[in-house]
């Protein structure tokens, strides 16, 4: 989101994180500004019964966690590494400051938060339906049209089942068998248990 020369000028700092090491948690004062430089990080919460529950996966070039920089509230989710990655971290007063002095900065953060809403919005409209299918589909499209997740040489999903049913609210065993289905019916691609998805996906909402 900003660029990385920006950051640096501002008194930024590179922090290498190793994989499964947490960033910050739930509950937790928010003191910085994070992008990720290389990587990957989980963007979760733990409900009631343990079960993880994955809004995303950030992938490097993304910030994340931005929420407590704007509402003075402390981080309403966790993020843990989900490989060896690269932060670069910027003290939230001065992020504050940057964002004053550039509108154009702001109004990109606007948009930001706006999109992950939608998002969200979309997600929570699929469960009327009861259709995982629906679901999965909603997932799938939303993060082809923000470019996230997929390979973008070869449409690959660069999401594991595990990961996909976090991020629905599904089971993991539904998560399975629907994109078998939606194999058979040819809205995606599974060859060697990779799944591949290059167009969008019909989704029909009762």
């Amino acid at each position: 989101m900003i660029d990385i020369d920006l950051l640096l000028a501002w008194g930024g700092a590179f922090k290498k994180v190793s994989m499964g090491e947490s960033i910050f948690m739930e509950g937790q004062t928010c003191a910085f500004y994070h992008q990720l430089v290389s990587g990957r990080v989980r963007w979760f919460n733990i409900d009631d019964e343990g079960k993880e529950i994955i809004h995303s996966i950030i992938e490097a070039g993304e910030s994340f966690g931005e929420l407590p920089l704007f509402d003075e509230e402390p981080y309403s989710a966790n993020a843990v590494t989900e490989s060896d990655s690269v932060i670069i971290r910027l003290h939230k007063p001065t992020f504050l400051k940057i964002i004053r002095e550039s509108s154009d900065l702001h109004f990109a953060f606007s948009k930001l938060l706006s999109r992950r809403l939608r998002f969200k919005l979309s997600i929570i409209k699929t469960f009327a339906s009861h259709c995982p299918e629906n679901m999965i589909a909603t997932l799938l499209n939303n993060l082809k049209a923000e470019k996230k997740n997929f390979c973008s040489d070869c449409d690959q999903l660069k999401l594991t089942r595990q990961q996909i049913a976090d991020m629905t609210g599904l089971r993991v065993e539904t998560v399975i068998r629907t994109m078998r289905i939606m194999h058979d019916k040819g809205e995606l691609v599974i060859a060697k248990g990779k799944v591949y998805c290059r167009d969008m996906i019909e989704v029909i909402v009762a």
